[in-house]
């Protein structure tokens, strides 16, 4: 089963310094039937003005994923990291038994827009970490290239739970498959640009959910930036 889900099906929050466009429920949006997609809990498609953000925060038994698509955030916690994360690089952050952090823009000026992405993790009461690790954007080019998995790398980072989080960055006219055993799920992220999955049309922003389908063909309508997550 496929389910496509337009860019304009998402929940949306204007406050000025932030304007935020969710995927499941989160904060003051809630539907019973929008909670989660197997373990993924949040899907946020965040833009926050310069010299804003998000000021100290708990969280506990989560695994935070974020992805700078322009700009950069500057991260601080309670363990006393203090980074600055920019486009081409990827966060992972396991809250555990319990991390208090900040998020901010880290210009004063420039905007700056990342996904932030939850999810639930494979055992609760871990050790809190944090790392960040950058990509080669000239792998993205026709494939699909891992940043964050269960089994990390030097360029890929590391996550508690069993998935993989992929980018890709597909030419027009150019096509790639993807195939999972049974019973596993795919969450799609078109970020920029148009593509056909299995016959189904997918613009920009648009998002797809996916379970019981071990195959995919994913082609480009025009030049497609896109993330693909393998699930349990």
């Amino acid at each position: 089963m496929i389910q496509v889900f337009p860019s304009n099906s998402r929940y949306s929050v204007d406050v000025g310094w932030l304007r935020s466009h969710l995927s499941f429920s989160f904060g003051e949006y809630f539907d019973p039937n929008n909670t989660s997609f197997g373990v993924m809990r949040v899907c946020n498609d965040d833009e926050v003005a310069g010299g804003k953000g998000f000021g100290p925060h708990p969280h506990s038994d989560m695994e935070v994923v974020t992805i700078v698509l322009k700009g950069q955030v500057k991260h601080e916690d309670n363990l006393g990291n203090v980074e600055v994360v920019s486009a081409g690089e990827v966060q992972r952050m396991s809250a555990g038994t319990g991390i208090v952090h900040a998020e901010y823009n880290a210009s004063e000026t420039e905007g700056v827009n990342f996904l932030q992405l939850w999810f639930m993790p494979e055992e609760r009461g871990l050790t809190p970490s944090f790392e960040t690790k950058g990509y080669d954007r000239e792998q993205l080019a026709n494939a699909l290239l891992p940043v964050v998995s269960k089994k990390g790398t030097d360029r890929v980072a590391s996550i508690h739970q069993d998935m993989t989080i992929y980018l890709s960055r597909l030419e027009q006219g150019k096509e790639l498959s993807f195939v999972q055993p049974e019973g596993r799920r795919v969450f799609l992220f078109v970020i920029e640009g148009k593509l056909v999955v299995n016959g189904h049309e997918l613009g920009t922003r648009d998002t797809a959910r996916m379970e019981s389908v071990s195959s995919l063909a994913i082609a480009a309508q025009e030049e497609a930036f896109f993330m693909l997550i393998d699930l349990p």
